[in-house]
């Protein structure tokens, strides 16, 4: 009988653990993380990502462990912050998302639409926690 060694499980069982604790993500919609770095402040990190969506792509409500900038590379995407109206935004437009404050994404143009998200968030929470 051949036998595992204590590391291998130990790596294989952390990174199951780390692929659940990641929140799906939904249908066109793709998220490219472009870097994360330990911030001054103990505990936060900032995380930047490329976040696609597809023409008539929606992300729905969700939050952020911190605050979220945005900045819209391309495309037409229309935003819903709780208590807000709807916010549309195009090409070169920018949106600021407190922290915990529950948001959605939909792309309502013909083309793709695309933004450039910065998290300044807690470091060890996840970054989407999806609204029930």
């Amino acid at each position: 009988m051949r036998r595992i060694p204590f590391m291998a499980i130990a790596l294989i069982l952390g990174s199951s653990a780390m692929l659940a604790a990641q929140a799906p993500r939904p249908p066109g919609s793709t998220r490219t993380d472009l870097q994360r770095h330990d911030l001054s402040i103990p505990g936060w990190e900032t995380i930047q990502a490329r976040v696609d969506f597809a023409p008539g792509a929606n992300f729905p409500a969700h939050r952020h462990p911190g605050e979220e900038i945005i900045y819209v590379l391309e495309g037409i995407l229309e935003y819903q912050l709780e208590g807000q109206p709807p916010k549309t935004l195009m090409a070169g437009d920018v949106l600021y998302v407190p922290a915990r404050v529950i948001h959605s994404a939909r792309n309502v143009g013909t083309t793709q639409g695309s933004e450039l998200a910065t998290y300044v968030v807690e470091k060890g929470k996840p970054l989407t926690e999806f609204a029930e």
